[in-house]
């Protein structure tokens, strides 16, 4: 079997984990930079075009798409999709878990636990309604396009509160308002989703005096057993978004886990080193057995 890898940098180490991975399971492997693709659409049907050649007898992907080149990024897997090929993560999957808005409306709908979120097209002086609707200060403002860590801030008081989001208004910029989980205190939890079960779970703390727990922050990464209030919030975000492969996060609350954000490109150096787990052979395996089971000529649209 062929296996590409949609990655724009080999020297990642989700990368090379991976590619390591579908060699270790005697298949063939293969990174294309998915940036650089040129997507053919004629009546003989999608093609894509990589660095001059035709791409060709890719039986399986594994998108790694960064939030910066989302949509250019699901074009490409979009198209190896309708070309035939078994994507580990699907294209809509991908945009509905990069939208974050969307993201969160959905688990809402599937009566999952989340913080408390508020999202406004914003009237003059209408930030301490906005403030009201999540219960005060201290409160997280949140860009919406923001990635591991940026664009989120902590804002402790009321005063502070409408003065960020004033700012983030201003600066027509698309924010949501979340309540701050106090007991949390700066830590959260990843659950590692592979083909409906939880592969590997750790709990992420963050540095001292900082409230985001991200590993890019400078947070430590420890293994840790999930309750199963936690274990079934986790598989439920990731079904609800469509994602066989999802990196959950969620935050430890007096009312039980609250979903943050579900990964559809979660990376695996923090997971593998916390746990001990071979997450990248078990991405591999869920390959093996998709394609197994899916029939002679398919295409997805």
């Amino acid at each position: 079997m062929k296996i590409a890898i949609l990655s724009r940098n080999p020297y990642l180490y989700s990368t090379r984990r991976l590619f390591e991975a579908i060699q270790k399971a005697g298949h063939e492997a293969i990174i294309v930079n998915h940036s650089i693709c040129d997507l053919i659409i004629e009546q003989e049907g999608p093609s894509i075009i990589y660095k001059g050649e035709k791409l060709t007898d890719v039986d399986a992907i594994i998108p790694r798409i960064g939030a910066s080149v989302t949509f250019y990024g699901t074009a490409v897997v979009r198209q190896f999709e309708l070309m035939g090929a078994f994507s580990a993560v699907h294209s809509q999957a991908i945009v509905r878990s990069r939208d974050k808005l969307r993201s969160l409306q959905i688990l809402s709908s599937a009566g999952l636990g989340m913080p408390k979120t508020a999202f406004t097209n914003f009237s003059k002086g209408g930030e301490k309604q906005i403030i009201e609707h999540v219960g005060g200060a201290p409160l997280i403002i949140k860009l919406l396009e923001g990635t591991q860590g940026l664009g989120v801030v902590l804002a402790e008081t009321r005063k502070a509160s409408q003065s960020v989001i004033e700012a983030f208004h201003g600066l027509k910029a698309r924010i949501i308002i979340q309540e701050f989980i106090k007991e949390a205190k700066g830590a959260d939890i990843r659950a590692f989703i592979v083909n409906g079960k939880v592969v590997g779970a750790m709990k992420r703390q963050g540095a001292e005096g900082e409230f985001r727990s991200n590993l890019h922050r400078g947070g430590k990464a420890t293994i840790i057993k999930l309750s199963r209030a936690e274990k079934q919030a986790a598989l439920g975000a990731a079904k609800a978004l469509g994602l066989d492969v999802a990196g959950v996060d969620m935050l430890q609350s007096a009312r039980g886990p609250l979903i943050l954000e579900v990964n559809s490109s979660p990376g695996l150096e923090g997971i593998e080193k916390a746990t001990g787990i071979d997450v990248a052979g078990a991405i591999i395996k869920f390959i093996e057995d998709g394609m197994n089971k899916r029939p002679l000529n398919i295409s997805s649209q």
